[in-house]
């Protein structure tokens, strides 16, 4: 790689202040020879044509398009992928692993918001504050004494489905409440944390929260007799992908009222407007809004400002993507 290799940002053009603030497009202006102002989402773009025989490293984020045979054909020297937003997939293709190419990503940082909306959704479904606020609305009065004995996060016993980067950061920010965690992942384990079959996970915890990737093999991993596995009173929590449940099976667990739900992702997403998850009085639903958005994409932008550092100067990468991880990633 040259001195100061030409660079290019491949996005959606709005996302370019938000994912990187001035300050971080300074520091990365300083580093390789870019257009601290130009981003583009098509590789015809005449703008970008002239950049893309010199290109030696590739700013990606929402909206570039798949570095497909015609663009690495037109890129012969691009060295590096640096993707300032959570899922490589939809832009890596067979050739950039071909070339050699080094791909890292920002998705840890995107894990964090999902985690910490993960984490405040655990201990509030634990205090019971989702019934106890339309209770309350409904009532216009409430009294300590009307609250269920149940309610309380110490000693509750809470299931993460899924070792993955959200899953990691939820279970680290769980422990430090007195709660009783374990874990479900066939790949990879956790210190300290147990890791027990699905099923047994399902049947003893009194929340579940779902961390796994979309794959064929985690395609309604909560079927219908997963679902009924829920013990009563269970909450299940899912920031991860609407596909990891049968959104039939479980509008029917929640329609008897024998179980809650905290659902930021459905399948589909969005959900047509007469479903039911909309009116059942059981079901906390969010717009997808538990990963990076408004001033938390720029922490994303900044992690990759750090690689970009560290790629120029011969460090090892924190966050450089294999191959051979996308197959069981987000």
């Amino acid at each position: 790689m040259t001195k100061r290799p030409t660079a290019l940002y491949a996005m959606s053009p709005v996302h370019l202040p938000l994912l990187f603030p001035t300050p971080v497009r300074r520091r990365i202006t300083a580093l390789v020879d870019i257009d601290a102002d130009l981003a583009v989402d098509r590789f015809d773009d005449p703008r970008a044509a002239d950049r893309l025989r010199d290109l030696e490293v590739l700013i990606t984020g929402w909206g570039c398009p798949p570095l497909d045979d015609a663009f690495l054909a037109a890129a012969p020297r691009l060295r590096a992928v640096l993707h300032a937003a959570g899922s490589i997939k939809p832009h890596v293709t067979d050739g950039v692993w071909e070339r050699g190419i080094t791909v890292c990503s920002a998705a840890e940082a995107n894990a964090t918001p999902v985690a910490e909306y993960t984490t405040a959704m655990v201990l509030l479904a634990g205090k019971g504050v989702f019934a106890l606020h339309d209770r309350y609305h409904a009532a216009r009065t409430f009294t300590v004494a009307q609250i269920a004995p149940s309610v309380g996060n110490f000693g509750r016993r809470v299931g993460i489905v899924g070792a993955s980067r959200t899953g990691r950061q939820v279970i680290r920010l769980l422990r430090r409440h007195d709660l009783r965690l374990c874990l479900y992942d066939p790949y990879a384990t956790v210190s300290g944390v147990p890791n027990v079959p699905l099923e047994e996970l399902l049947a003893n915890s009194d929340i579940v929260s779902l961390h796994a990737p979309a794959t064929p093999e985690t395609h309604h991993l909560l079927d219908r007799r997963r679902l009924a596995l829920l013990r009563d009173g269970a909450v299940l929590i899912n920031t991860a992908r609407g596909v990891l449940v049968d959104t039939p099976a479980l509008v029917d667990e929640l329609t008897t009222g024998r179980i809650s739900a905290v659902l930021d992702v459905t399948d589909p997403e969005p959900l047509p407007a007469d479903s039911p998850l909309f009116d059942l009085p059981n079901v906390f639903l969010t717009p997808h809004v538990a990963g990076s958005h408004g001033n938390e994409l720029a922490r994303m932008g900044s992690h990759i400002a750090d690689e970009l550092e560290r790629l120029l100067t011969g460090r090892p990468l924190r966050y450089q993507v294999r191959q051979h991880e996308l197959l069981r990633a987000a």
